[in-house]
């Protein structure tokens, strides 16, 4: 049987890992398609996506469309004659790009599809507080996003002390450790699909993430905070504003005892066990880790003494500004 092979499409870091396992296990990659370079800083240095980094130490060409409709474009993907397109944290493909392999399509996604469909699955499930998540493999359709046959699912615990930043390499590193053997069996016609039932789905939707999804509203519950906080951690960080600065919020933990402080109040100060007791709108939000404007992330104590913090005093909502 002749060899089967591949285009991978993917941008960043959380794509890279997918691509050199994928390497690994023999699959023939004809090319990778990414992003186009972007001019960064001061000194507009051209700065390559992971993924293209990844591709060139790996040998395999690059192909960096402006538009995915290009026609010179997708003559180039025609011409390659690959059997699949691979797809993990790209952008969405037109039909005429998804009608070029003859296996079809198929896309990574970070939830158990029909939960989270959008730009933003991680995000939102460390939001809801969820317990669980996973990874799906499906094959990409021309209509809603996200909506395509699933081919392969596995779930992946949330512990408690997960934040965006732990969660995302959590999946990361599943998601590649089970795609090649998903491919290879795409390949082998040993798969079995099924329609995604929308009925069954907790939380459909997982919106790309806005400035808005990062001002805490001190009158929320410690729990919603605290969710908020895990949801954007390390990066780009939920904030508050204290002094007139903008504060990143890090890491936090919950007392739901009853507090009737006004909300953002700060009701106490515990150097011994790091944390700063927040009052809000129902229960208490701990401090733990914190990024004061401009600055490094410091922990509470460190925050505590270099801020001359002391009871009383009050974190506020940004849109109380």
């Amino acid at each position: 049987m002749e060899n089967k092979s591949i285009i991978f499409m993917g941008t960043p870091d959380f794509a890279v890992s997918s691509l050199l396992e994928i390497q690994k296990a023999g699959i023939e990659i004809k090319a990778v398609v990414t992003q186009p370079d972007k001019q960064r800083g001061r000194g507009k240095k051209v700065s390559f996506t992971p993924v293209k980094k990844a591709a060139i130490e790996l040998g395999i060409p690059v192909l960096q469309p402006i538009k995915m409709r290009n026609k010179d474009f997708i003559e180039q993907l025609k011409e390659l004659n690959a059997d699949l397109f691979v797809v993990v944290a790209f952008r969405i493909l037109p039909k005429k790009v998804l009608e070029i392999p003859p296996l079809g399509s198929i896309n990574l996604h970070a939830s158990l599809l029909p939960n989270y469909r959008g730009a933003a699955p991680i995000n939102h499930a460390l939001f809801n507080g969820d317990k669980k998540t996973g990874l799906t493999v499906f094959f990409l359709n021309s209509d809603k996003v996200d909506s395509g046959n699933v081919v392969e699912q596995i779930e992946v615990e949330i512990d408690d002390d997960d934040n965006f930043g732990s969660l995302y390499d959590k999946l990361k590193i599943e998601g590649s450790s089970f795609l090649p053997t998903v491919i290879n069996n795409i390949f082998n016609n040993n798969i079995k699909t099924s329609q995604q039932d929308i009925s069954t789905a907790v939380n459909l939707d997982a919106p790309k993430i806005f400035p808005e999804h990062f001002k805490i509203d001190w009158n929320h519950s410690a729990e919603s905070i605290h969710n908020q906080v895990r949801g954007l951690a390390p990066k780009p960080g939920a904030f508050c504003s204290f002094n007139d600065k903008r504060l990143k919020i890090i890491e936090t933990s919950i007392d739901n005892i009853e507090c009737n402080n006004s909300s953002g109040e700060i009701i106490e100060i515990d150097r011994k066990n790091n944390s700063i007791s927040v009052s809000t709108g129902k229960g208490i939000l701990k401090l733990h880790r914190v990024q004061p404007e401009g600055k490094a992330v410091i922990d509470a104590s460190s925050f505590i003494n270099g801020y001359s913090i002391k009871v009383g005093m009050i974190f506020i909502s940004p849109e109380e500004l």
